[in-house]
């Protein structure tokens, strides 16, 4: 019998997949054919696309909090319950304050893609921010928050997730977003 951890885990699992499959496939179709923009034109073709990809993060964010609530209290560490605290409570800080600042240096548009729907709008070459210290802070310092919740909440489950979702996004940018970014500063849309 499936136990309800179990498919909370499922539901993590499929939910990641969908998210990064999903926002994967449909920026590369609109990067080859414009699939959202050549009808509806670039401001409708991103909402719509926009959009379709906020529900899937929400949805995927609500897998790993859930896997993490669901496997609560399995995790056992030979560290004192405070150390384990202020640990996951400084990966959570640093995690989302990386992601937040990533975000805040690029804007809310390119936290969506945006120059997907529209190439001219590409980040510059040398962005400020965290960007000066690494290549990648979204989807590697910022995704410590994520081992944090599951260490604050003992889940040995929601590390693992943890560590799905943080593989599954740099596969995602390494097939996805970085051969696009490579284009965009080469100054050919493909």
């Amino acid at each position: 019998m499936i136990t309800l951890p179990q498919l909370a885990i499922a539901y993590a699992v499929v939910s990641r997949l969908a998210y990064v499959g999903w926002v994967g496939h449909a920026l590369r179709r609109e990067d080859a054919d414009q699939a959202f923009t050549r009808v509806a034109g670039i401001e409708a073709g991103y909402q719509r696309f926009r959009q379709r990809a906020t529900v899937l993060m929400r949805n995927d964010a609500f897998g790993i909090v859930l896997v993490c609530v669901m496997t609560r209290s399995t995790l056992e560490l030979a560290i004192p319950p405070a150390v384990t605290f202020i640990a996951a409570g400084l990966l959570i800080i640093v995690g989302l304050g990386s992601k937040v600042w990533a975000a805040k240096t690029l804007g809310d548009d390119a936290y969506y893609w945006r120059n997907f729907f529209d190439p001219q709008e590409h980040a510059p070459p040398n962005p400020p921010g965290p960007y000066r210290y690494m290549d990648n802070p979204m989807y590697t310092v910022g995704y410590l928050h994520a081992y944090g919740v599951a260490l604050a909440l003992g889940s040995t489950a929601g590390l693992a997730i943890a560590l799905f979702d943080q593989v599954a996004i740099l596969v995602f940018h390494f097939v996805v977003e970085k051969p696009h970014y490579d284009r965009l500063m080469l100054g050919g849309k493909h």
